[in-house]
């Protein structure tokens, strides 16, 4: 059956990872011509357009008329097609205001399930954070997004054990695990080495962190960590030969946020660890014919397009993802990292214990899986001297680390994009499928009798 899809999202241009993400997948879906019809989207908006097909709606975002008005054009529209719609919510707290503008507090997406359920339109809920201490709002936002949807869809394996367990008890037949596609389908798209010396960086061991910078991305902490790597594991010749690029700039929206007073903080806090690094560093908008040669760390500052990504990417020896909530359930980086077959040094949050070291039990401290993808760390204040002893391991192992990137690359070609849109679209077909069962003509029995069956089968279900 072919079905119309519409995704309700943030949007290109607007920075934001899960506009990213809704951007692929919609990329993703158009590949497949015979089940799926056209791809629409309604991006959640806050000042960030113009927008462009397949962008035809914005909501605004704080603006609580504009939702009530994207449930009614959807349906509209959802009427008017040839092909049934299937709509996919891409929730996040801090998406969803309430009506007095209280950011994480608000009911909009919770209302948009109820009124498409109403009107028998399929819906599923893509959730990008699943928290495991919710308040009760967040808890009941979940609760009711699985009651008036056809499920939720969640991007890792622990999610849903979250999510199945007593804090949440939503039924296991709602719940669908669907890999975040990567956009890599080779170890490298380009040749590693082709690509630093366009970027000036030729015989250059490159540990990056890329992506849009905040507070809870832990960077300081990577600063230091790669600070005392290089003051206690390499010579004067060998630090010449090593670079820490992190690029990518602050979110504008962190920026903005309360008159720019916690981005100012979070500048001093970045300061303070560069000093305490003691390392050489430079503040560059491009790397070709940036002299950055007697630096030991250099920020990239600009937004990194896609080019400019998937460049970083292939030129990349490790990733460095020193994260500090440890309930994050994906990263669009990391899984990109793990695509493209990169090593990664992360925390353990809970999107890199399951993608780095496949779930496997993580004791305290530095962990070094015999199969693992990469190396897990510890966050905040403990990462700094682990993830020094992660940097001196893949550097001086070499073998080691080819191996983990031979590892990463198996598990990213099972997660490439046009994957996890045919695993999305072959779960939607199964959903519409199962509304379609009409019961046959057997007959169906109401218990009258005590049987001491129906006891010993409570017993023996597992």
């Amino acid at each position: 059956m072919t079905c119309n899809v519409r995704i309700v999202s943030t949007y290109p241009p607007r920075r934001c990872g899960i506009g990213t993400f809704s951007r692929d997948l919609a990329n993703a879906l158009e590949n497949f011509t015979g089940e799926v019809g056209h791809i629409r989207v309604a991006a959640i908006d806050n000042h960030h357009g113009p927008y462009h097909i397949p962008v035809d709606l914005v909501v605004r975002q704080y603006e609580p008329a504009s939702w009530q008005y994207a449930i009614r054009d959807i349906l509209a529209r959802a009427r008017e097609g040839t092909h049934p719609t299937v709509v996919l919510l891409q929730h996040e707290y801090g998406l969803d205001p309430d009506e007095d503008g209280q950011d994480c507090r608000g009911h909009n997406f919770v209302r948009m399930a109820q009124a498409f359920q109403d009107k028998g339109i399929t819906t599923l809920v893509y959730l990008h954070t699943v928290l495991e201490q919710p308040d009760p709002h967040q808890r009941q936002t979940i609760i009711d997004l699985a009651r008036y949807s056809d499920g939720l869809i969640v991007t890792t394996e622990c999610a849903i054990d979250i999510l199945e367990s007593d804090l949440y008890g939503i039924e296991h037949g709602k719940l669908k695990h669907i890999d975040h596609g990567i956009r890599m389908s080779q170890p490298s798209q380009y040749d590693r080495l082709a690509i630093k010396t366009e970027l000036g960086l030729k015989d250059t061991f490159l540990t990056t962190t890329l992506g849009l910078l905040s507070p809870g991305k832990g960077v300081p902490y990577g600063i230091r960590g790669y600070g005392k790597f290089i003051h206690e594991s390499l010579t004067e010749q060998q630090r010449r030969q090593c670079l820490y690029l992190i690029a990518g700039q602050c979110h504008p929206e962190f920026v903005r946020a309360d008159g720019g007073q916690p981005y100012r903080r979070f500048m001093a806090e970045m300061e303070t660890a560069l000093e305490q690094a003691d390392v050489r560093w430079r503040r560059v908008t491009d790397l070709v014919n940036a002299d950055i040669d007697e630096n030991d760390i250099v920020f990239l500052d600009t937004f990194l397009d896609e080019a400019s990504l998937l460049k970083l990417y292939s030129a990349t020896n490790v990733m460095v993802l020193p994260y500090l909530n440890m309930q994050q359930m994906s990263s669009g980086i990391l899984a990109d990292t793990v695509g493209c077959g990169r090593a990664a040094i992360a925390t353990k949050f809970r999107y890199a214990c399951e993608l780095i070291h496949s779930n496997k039990s993580c004791p305290p401290g530095l962990v070094i899986g015999r199969f693992a993808r990469g190396i897990l760390v510890d966050p905040g204040e403990p990462s700094v001297e682990q993830i020094a002893q992660a940097l001196d391991y893949l550097a001086f192992n070499n073998f080691k680390r080819l191996t983990m990137e031979k590892q990463a690359h198996q598990r990213g070609h099972q997660m490439r994009w046009d994957n996890s849109a045919w695993a999305l679209i072959q779960h939607v077909q199964f959903i519409m499928d199962e509304k379609e069962i009409v019961t046959g003509r057997g007959i169906e029995f109401q218990r009258e009798k005590e049987s001491r069956f129906e006891r010993k089968s409570k017993r023996t279900i597992i």
